[in-house]
């Protein structure tokens, strides 16, 4: 049992250190309190990135930068949700890096190795059972219709049927669906009941919010795209800069002198 769950330790700690970062913001009454917490958060992605292929943890990074500038309109600018303390807690960019290493992981896990479309069925199965759901049932119990879950979820499917990368998209959905019900849960963050400049009606939280990613992650390989282009001209005018190039191919005193038409003089060596 042990064996078979050791491929998934990683997955586990991110899973279990996400709501318990949650819970000790929840209780949190100070700014500086929150600062803490995104430092152990920002240790807590540091040590786990380190699991995981150069590569991907510089994707990561970059994702971390990516879903900051996301936070600060969504939240601060637009104003969809709103944070506790209404501002962009500290913890929160890290831990976009979390949710995000955890879907990249994910395509290494021998359960996506063995059962693949299946398991992407799966979780579009899901997502489209609670977008349908928040539309129907559960503005009977919150007193919200879901409107803008149900719209994500169209984006959701088509990364998640159309794209390669779908592992990454079908692990996002689960950890964001625990962080997301969590979160507002707990009261760490809070959804408009209506999106301002839109009017478009969410749920709180809405139903496939993770589809959100999917736009992150595309901005990611962007960016990370035209880094490593960049860092490859660098280096090949490094390489050109530095090689020296062949110089013209000298002749023999001998043959130069023959060349010019001046007579060369024979050795001669005493016999004395």
């Amino acid at each position: 049992m042990a064996k078979g769950l050791q491929p998934y330790w990683l997955q586990a700690y991110l899973l279990l250190y996400i709501p318990v970062g949650l819970f000790a913001d929840s209780c949190i009454t100070a700014v500086w309190q929150q600062y803490l917490l995104g430092a152990l958060t920002f240790l807590a992605l540091y040590l786990a990135a380190l699991k995981a292929p150069k590569e991907q943890r510089m994707q990561v990074w970059v994702c971390v930068a990516v879903a900051t500038g996301f936070e600060i309109f969504s939240s601060l600018i637009w104003g969809i949700y709103a944070y506790r303390l209404h501002n962009v807690p500290l913890f929160v960019p890290p831990g976009h890096g979390l949710v995000y290493l955890f879907g990249l992981l994910a395509a290494q896990t021998p359960i996506v190795t063995r059962y693949r479309r299946r398991l992407a069925y799966a979780i579009l199965a899901v997502a489209g059972a609670w977008a349908v759901l928040g539309l129907t049932v559960l503005p009977v119990v919150t007193g919200r219709i879901d409107v803008q879950g149900a719209m994500c979820f169209p984006v959701f499917a088509y990364f998640l049927l159309r794209s390669p990368r779908w592992p990454l998209f079908a692990a996002i959905f689960i950890i964001v669906s625990e962080l997301e019900i969590v979160g507002t849960s707990l009261g760490n963050w809070y959804w408009l009941p209506a999106a301002p400049w839109t009017g478009i009606p969410s749920g709180n939280p809405p139903s496939v919010i993770a589809a959100g990613y999917c736009i992150i992650d595309g901005t990611v390989l962007l960016l990370f795209s035209i880094y490593r282009w960049g860092l490859n001209t660098i280096r090949t005018r490094i390489t050109t800069t530095i090689t020296p190039r062949p110089g013209p191919k000298r002749r023999p005193i001998a043959d130069n002198l023959a060349y010019s038409g001046e007579a060369v003089a024979p050795s001669s060596t005493s016999l004395i």
